[in-house]
């Protein structure tokens, strides 16, 4: 059984299947690109999204901390 690597010098398809080929292999391009794109501007939403939650987090963390410093003062004041 013998197999070929390369397709026969005489194409079996016809000129306006090749460029209905040609078509859809441009548009597959086209798809794969706007995909990609999407996919980069949704990474940079959800990277700017995360920034903005660790900044909140950290003003939460800072609030709960000062709250908590200020319960310290008052109940040593007390004590």
């Amino acid at each position: 059984m013998k197999i070929l690597s390369k397709q026969p010098k005489s194409s079996s398809m016809t000129y306006e299947e090749e460029e209905e080929m040609q078509h859809d292999i441009s548009k597959l391009r086209d798809q794969v690109q706007q995909v990609s794109l999407a996919q980069k501007a949704i990474e940079s939403k959800m990277d700017g999204l995360r920034k903005d939650v660790e900044a909140k987090m950290d003003g939460l963390k800072k609030g709960v901390e000062a709250k908590m410093y200020c319960l310290n003062k008052g109940v040593e004041a007390k004590v």
